[in-house]
């Protein structure tokens, strides 16, 4: 008879707020489905708890966890170093444990990358972004990798906005530029694609919609929003009653869980199960999680 292993493997989710966050059924239904008797925990993390936080994963053995807002950057003094894209992106929404070192990897823009492609190709693409904290600036870096040739960076904060502007003109080599949002923005009738990588529209304030001017969302944009929960969110309902295409966060969720869970675990999860443990969920999102991933 073999020795009894009680010893679950722990990995979670650091944020705040974080109650609402579906990672959790959806990590877990890949670790069930693969027979391993992994956790993950989703955990509310302070800002000013932030180091103990990071301290207390160190010493419990944790072999990964992910950050959400707003840890995304005040995470990086915490950790060993960076893999080559949360050094470029300056953001870490993964942290990996490799001996006894916690590596900040970056898996958001590459699951944003996947679920756009389903929808339109990048490729010489002009994206107007809100927001420039971890997801934008990972959105924005693999965007401009895979192709596009312009951006426009709307942020309430001058400086993080220039940030990540600068780090697209120079790191990058593509056009972009900086807006100061204030008041309802009107979307240039040249953008191919418009992303909120903002909290606004987070349940329970999934009415909010953007500060934008609905009408001059086109036809022919492509609408993102990165926000899970809900996943049909008030902007992506004004995009849809304007004729956009959209895409919901529960692709770019999937895409950034199954990265994630390949590094902690060296396997490779399947992401059908992983949405539909979202789609269990979120009951009413069919509509919009159909009109990209057709049967």
């Amino acid at each position: 008879m073999n020795d009894p292993n009680f010893k679950q493997e722990l990995t979670g989710v650091f944020g705040q707020p974080v109650a609402e966050n579906p990672s959790q059924p959806m990590v877990e239904a890949a670790y069930r489905h693969h027979g391993l008797p992994w956790r993950y925990l989703t955990l509310e993390v302070a800002p000013a708890d932030l180091a103990a936080a990071v301290r207390g994963a160190r010493a419990m053995g944790f072999r990964g966890f992910n950050c959400t807002q707003p840890h995304k950057l005040a995470v990086i003094p915490h950790l060993d170093g960076l893999g080559e894209s949360a050094a470029l992106m300056g953001a870490v929404n993964c942290v990996v444990r490799r001996g006894d070192r916690l590596i900040g990897e970056n898996t958001d823009g590459k699951g944003f990358l996947q679920a756009l492609q389903g929808v339109a190709d990048p490729t010489g693409k002009r994206v107007v972004i809100f927001g420039a904290g971890g997801a934008a600036r990972a959105i924005a870096v693999e965007l401009a990798l895979a192709g596009a040739t312009s951006f426009i960076i709307v942020n309430r904060g001058e400086q993080r906005g220039r940030e990540l502007v600068e780090l697209l003109r120079t790191r990058l080599r593509v056009a972009a530029e900086g807006v100061a949002w204030s008041g309802d923005y009107t979307v240039p009738a040249d953008v191919d694609l418009v992303v909120n990588a903002t909290s606004i529209g987070l349940h329970p304030h999934g009415d909010a919609c953007l500060p934008i001017d609905v009408t001059t969302l086109r036809p022919r944009m492509v609408v993102a929003d990165v926000i899970p929960n809900p996943p049909v969110t008030g902007l992506l309902r004004a995009a849809r009653a304007r004729g956009c295409r959209v895409v919901d966060g529960l692709a770019m969720l999937v895409g950034q869980g199954v990265i994630g869970i390949r590094y902690w675990t060296g396997i490779e999860p399947d992401p059908g199960v992983m949405r539909r443990a979202l789609e269990e969920i979120f009951q009413g999102s069919a509509q919009v999680v159909a009109e990209r991933h057709p049967s």
